[in-house]
This record gives C-alpha cells, sequence and structure tokens, in this order.
C-alpha cells in the first residue's frame, strides 16, 4: 500500500490524466485492465464549472451495476469526482469500448457495510485507505440509464 500511496501523491496526477487520453484514443484496449483489477472511465458535470470532468477509477461490478470508491487516496478531503456526482447525478461511463449514459448514487459505506465488505475483498487497498483519513469513505453505485426505444 505504500507505493501506491506514493505513487498517487507525487506522480498520480499526471499518470491520470494520460491514462484517461489513451483509454479513450484506444476505445479501453489500453487503460481498461490494470494490475489491480478493470478501470472505467466516468464523466460527470463540474459543480462550479459546469464542465465535464473525467477520471479513471477502478471498480467492482455486481447485478448491472458498477461501483467505485471515493478513497482520493486517504487523503483528509472528498475526490471532486464525488462532490461533482453529489451535485449532479446524471453522468458518463465507459467500460472498455462501451460508453453509456448513468445514474449515480453516492453512499457513505457506513450505510452500507455488508456492500463495503464486498468492495474491500474486492481491492483491499479501498479498507487501507479508510485507515488513513479520518472521514468515512464512500462508493457510488453507478445504474446505467434505461434505453427508451
Amino acid at each position: 500500500m505504500k507505493l501506491t500511496v506514493a505513487i498517487d501523491r507525487t506522480v498520480g496526477r499526471t499518470i491520470y490524466r494520460w491514462h484517461v487520453r489513451l483509454y479513450r484514443l484506444t476505445r479501453g484496449f489500453i487503460g481498461h485492465k490494470s494490475p489491480v483489477g478493470p478501470m472505467l472511465i466516468l464523466e460527470t458535470r463540474g459543480r462550479k464549472s459546469g464542465l465535464t470532468r473525467s477520471v479513471t477509477l477502478l471498480y467492482y461490478e455486481k447485478d448491472v451495476h458498477y461501483y467505485v470508491v471515493a478513497s482520493n487516496g486517504g487523503r483528509p478531503g472528498h475526490p471532486e469526482w464525488l462532490l461533482n456526482v453529489r451535485q449532479n447525478r446524471e453522468v458518463t461511463v465507459q467500460v472498455g469500448a462501451n460508453k453509456f449514459a448513468a445514474r449515480a448514487r453516492a453512499v457513505p459505506s457506513t450505510d452500507e457495510p455488508a456492500l463495503w465488505n464486498e468492495l474491500v475483498n474486492h481491492y483491499g487497498g479501498w479498507g487501507d485507505y479508510q485507515t488513513l483519513t479520518d472521514r468515512t469513505i464512500s462508493f457510488v453505485e453507478l445504474a446505467p440509464a434505461r434505453r427508451e426505444d
């Protein structure tokens, strides 16, 4: 975990921008798979700017929903993308080459402990990040929007 936190807090932001670019350019061929699990792109609308903001995140898939965790590397504050989701639940998600509209639901990990444990079992780092911060880490459920035919 120490290496992951060190990378995140030093060169992470630069790497994350390139990750989004490569993921999009290759339609997920580069960037979807990572050593710790699958990644997706989450697009939110900036709550102040109104501009589209994109971030790659490790995800867990269950029952046609995708789950991402707002760990922010164990930092004291919530990640900006979570604050954007709380302001506007309508988001866009890209999983591999598949891009779709979704509705986001932010959940404090203490509100659904069974699901939080399932997420931590998927990637233990999420639980480790909780030990680095006093805030309660939230996760976000991404429910693909239903298509109107």
